[in-house]
Parts: structure tokens; sequence; C-alpha cells
């Protein structure tokens, strides 16, 4: 699995440290202290993943994060964004905006070794098929999801999702209706078993109803409890 990991980060003791266990993980690493630099080194790199601080001495982690996520090079790159700052609204804005993860620091640097490595299988591993879907497509209301194209279409017109934003969907037709926690989800699909992540469940439940359309209200919320994908004419 070890690839190419670019590091950004003003802190050069960080930079040190979390390039120091990469490299003894496998990994091929870049460092880069501020914005400018990171830009310039994903272009032209091309790594296999991006660890990016939020606070940088030119400008922020999310402004990269757009300029990265805007150009064709380098969009499909996966993101785990660095930060210090507590509010949620950071992370809630960087997921909105196309990161993978978040690591809050202080942080564990074996714990982030780790999530470099989920971050990276489920970027490059294939997304669960529906039980019983063998190779066709699954009809859920107006929703066709198909396992073997990984595809999916709300009244024939095709849906561009990302790979993670097709893991849920097809976590939710796995369920036929039933209720899926959180939880269930941030395991499933990302590979966490931490109730403290499940904002992440959250805000990719929101870029997926965006996506979905006018399907959206199959894809239904249980309050503080998860969501389920039904008929929204059903009690």
């Amino acid at each position: 699995m070890p690839g190419t990991v670019l590091i950004v980060d003003d802190e050069k003791d960080i930079l040190d440290v979390v390039e120091f266990n990469l490299t003894q993980s496998g990994f091929s690493v870049h460092v880069a202290p501020d914005g400018k630099t990171a830009v310039d080194l994903a272009r032209k790199h091309r790594p296999d993943l991006i660890l990016l601080d939020l606070m940088l001495p030119d400008f922020s982690g999310t402004e990269v994060l757009r300029v990265l996520k805007s150009d064709p090079s380098t969009k499909e790159v996966p993101i785990i964004f660095l930060t210090a700052r507590g509010e949620e609204v950071d992370r809630v804005v960087g997921f909105e905006l196309g990161a993978n993860d978040y690591v809050t620091k202080p942080f564990s640097v074996r714990e982030l070794v780790l999530r470099v490595k989920a971050v990276l299988r489920r970027s490059h591993g294939d997304p669960p098929a529906p039980r019983g879907a063998g190779t066709g497509s699954i009809h859920v209301g107006p929703i066709e999801l198909d396992p073997a194209e990984y595809r999916v279409r709300v009244g024939g017109r095709e849906v561009d999702l990302t790979l993670t934003e097709f893991k849920l969907l097809s976590e939710l037709v796995r369920a036929n209706g039933r209720l899926k926690t959180r939880g269930s989800l941030l395991s499933e699909v990302w590979g966490y078993d931490s109730e403290v992540m499940s904002r992440t469940v959250d805000t990719h439940i929101k870029r997926l109803r965006e996506k979905l359309g006018e399907a959206s209200s199959w894809l239904q919320t249980v309050r503080g409890v998860g969501y389920r994908l039904q008929d929204p004419g059903v009690e």
C-alpha cells in the first residue's frame, strides 16, 4: 500500500516527526511549509495523499484545498486536515470542500499513520456491492445502483458520486429500509469505530442528498440515531 505523502505544515517539529514515521512505514514523503509550496509540489508530484494543516503562514488550508480540488490533476488526491482548532465548523467546511478526514493536534503519530493507511485503503479499494446483488443493477424507488460499474442513476439520470459517497449509498441500499446508525456507517464505510467522527457521516449524507436531487426524500434521517433509505410515503 505505501505510496507518496505530501505533508503541509509550518511547524518544523511536526514536519520532521511525521516525515520520519511515515518514512519508517514505507512511504515516500514530500514536505511543504506553506500553501504555495504545497500547491506547487502537489501539481508536480501528484502524491497519493496530502496531510494539510489548516493554519498556514500564507493562506489557509481550506484555500489550499479549494485550489487542489478545482485542479483536474489533483482533485482526486485524498486530503487529511491537521488542525489545532476545536471548532466543529472548521472540520465541516473541510468535508464540504472535499477533505477525506481530519486529525486534531496534538495527535498520536501512530494514530495518524493508521489514518493515512485507512484513507488510502478507502481511496483505492472497491466499493461494497449490495448483498445478493450479483452483477445486476439494484432499484430502490427512483434510485438505480449498479455495483459492478460503480454507477448511480436517479430517474435515468447518471449521478456523479465520489467513492465514499457510493460506499455510503451502497450500505443504505444493503440495509433494505432498515435503520443504519452513524456508528455502523462509520465502521462499514470509513473503517472507524468512534462516535467522535459521527459528524463525518452527517456531512457526507448532506452531500449525497444534494446529488440525489429528486430522490433525496428517500434518504431519511432518524434524529439522534442514524439514517435509512425508504419510500417517503411509508410511515
